[in-house]
């Protein structure tokens, strides 16, 4: 089928998934009478509902829309969003979505790689958290309740208002939702240190199927257990989190430094491999790989970006002691403050006021696709540069290895939903970003990352081949939409969970029986199943 043709067909359905709502679900008046009806506050919920006949509705729908891929004409639309600022905005959005046969999704910032959050092929609806992003800091405890719609930005310019000498294990990216980021694990430069997000979170405030508000007492410890890191959209909505802070030094240590093939990447990659997941656990070192194809020249690119809990003094002593193979220089490590060390991360210029953490939207965005893999085994000098020689074939598609080990190896697999701990040495991203538009463009770029995950097979985990959930990637295996059986939803779920994944289906059996939080990667309820199998 041609690009063209596709595309109008596109359009087409999307027009018949209007005209399929107007004739078989109740009127859109009937919908937000049923919002006021169940929203117990004196904010009015028409408020914060944005329906397509608003004005603000493409601006609402599109300002957390982070990979453009979701943004075309031809991409299913909600049939409203709700913006809730209070509890019972959520409460009365479960209740009237259940009504009236809708789907809910969950989005938190928009920082969702294959837009599952809002996105369906079906009549849905957006609750969109934004609203909701209070932050709350004891210092004195060392605590902070922040609401699922904060970002990482906003949380860590928050704690450095603060304290010079706490932090918090998060990624390093300011504008990703705090909802979705902690509830699929949260992954950043202090993991070896201090473990992942979900590894300092003590409580939380979940909204449930039935529309009660849960705190830890309350929803068991096995749904605490299952939203940190099962991903929190398939149990309810969460609203906030309690985190605890973690210290850091009043000055940590950076750098960036770059290598090519031609430098002796190779053998520096290797060298790093052996060592990365088992160097001092307040050392992490990033290994960001790039084809460079130029006229006459191609290279791989090896950048090495370093966040050490210590000064630079010592960061240099150390790799130059245990990693002497990367040629780092004394002037390379840089002393500063850890908040000022994310901007730094996040590669904005030296200098850059803290207070762009702030800022919830960034002009970059591009298409993009995301996979990932773990790898439990050193990749051989003669593989990698099998895999270099790959890269350049293929031109576009990046690799980022970041490495294991230190408190990630001392946390057991089933101390929470996020199983990926010991035995991994780094885990790797793939990435590939593109500005074009149009269909055709789209499926060349899927093809080339695709072709590089299919190329390092030999080398990473299997049995299953793990991902992870943060990393959304449809292409493992999606549910059936609505009743997906077990073997069905085993295929995608053993690979982000491994052999947790029993246990989170057994906490949505009890939780959410019909199924009602559900999406192309949700866990399943066997009630539900079992109930159509004997229907």
């Amino acid at each position: 089928m041609s690009a063209p043709s596709s595309a109008i067909l596109s359009i087409l359905f999307t027009l018949l998934f209007y005209v399929f709502w107007a004739t078989s679900y109740p009127t859109q008046d009937a919908f937000l009478q049923c919002l006021s009806r169940n929203s117990q506050t004196s904010s009015p919920i028409s408020e914060i509902t944005y329906t397509p006949n608003n004005s603000s509705y493409p601006s609402v729908l599109q300002f957390y829309i982070r990979n453009l891929r979701f943004v075309s004409s031809s991409t299913p639309k909600p049939l409203l969003i709700i913006a809730p600022t209070h509890v019972s905005h959520i409460q009365a959005s479960i209740i009237c979505s259940k009504l009236h046969k809708l789907q809910i999704r969950i989005r938190s910032g928009g920082h969702d790689f294959d837009g599952l959050s809002y996105v369906s092929d079906v009549p849905f609806v957006i609750l969109d958290m934004f609203n909701l992003r209070s932050i709350k800091i004891d210092i004195a405890n060392e605590v902070v309740w922040v609401d699922s719609g904060a970002t990482l930005g906003e949380l860590f310019y928050r704690i450095a208002e603060k304290s010079r000498v706490h932090g918090f294990p998060a990624g390093v990216c300011p504008t990703v939702g705090v909802g979705g980021h902690f509830s699929g694990g949260g992954y950043g430069n202090l993991m070896r240190k201090y473990g992942l997000s979900i590894d300092n979170v003590v409580d939380a405030i979940v909204v449930d199927v039935n529309g009660r508000v849960l705190n830890r007492e309350s929803m068991g410890e096995d749904l605490f257990w299952a939203i940190r890191g099962g991903g929190g959209a398939s149990f309810g909505v969460i609203v906030s989190w309690k985190v605890k802070l973690v210290r850091v030094p009043e000055n940590v240590a950076v750098f960036r430094v770059e290598r090519t093939l031609e430098q002796g990447a190779t053998n520096i990659v290797y060298q790093w491999q052996l060592i990365a997941d088992k160097i001092d656990t307040n050392l992490f070192i990033r290994v960001v790989l790039m084809p460079s194809i130029k006229k006459g020249y191609n290279t791989v690119r090896a950048k090495f970006v370093a966040l050490f809990l210590g000064n630079a003094d010592r960061l240099f002593s150390l790799m130059t002691e245990k990693f002497p193979e990367l040629g780092l220089k004394q002037k390379d490590c840089i002393d500063m403050s850890w908040v000022e060390s994310l901007l730094y991360w996040y590669n904005y210029a030296n200098g850059t006021s803290t207070k762009v953490l702030l800022e919830r939207v960034t002009q970059s965005d591009k298409c993009s696709k995301k996979k990932s893999d773990y790898v439990q085994k050193p990749i051989s000098k003669t593989d990698l540069d099998k895999i270099w020689k790959r890269m350049m074939e293929l031109k576009k598609p990046v690799m980022t290895f970041n490495p294991y080990g230190g408190r990630m190896s001392e946390i057991s697999k089933s101390e929470t939903a996020f199983p990926h701990r010991a035995g991994n040495v780094y885990k790797i991203q793939y990435s590939v970003n593109w500005k074009e538009e149009g269909v055709e463009a789209a499926n060349h770029y899927l093809s080339l990352i695709r072709g590089l995950y299919d190329y390092m097979t030999p080398y990473v985990s299997e049995s299953p081949r793990c991902s992870y959930l943060n990393y959304r990637d449809i292409d493992i295996g999606v549910n059936k939409n609505g009743h997906t059986s077990y073997e069905e939803a085993s295929v995608w779920g053993t690979k982000y969970f491994e052999g947790n994944f029993d246990r989170l289906i057994s906490v949505k059996s009890r939780v959410d029986p019909e199924n009602f939080f559900r999406y192309e990667q949700s866990i399943p309820s066997l009630a539900s199943w079992n109930k159509k199998m004997v229907a």
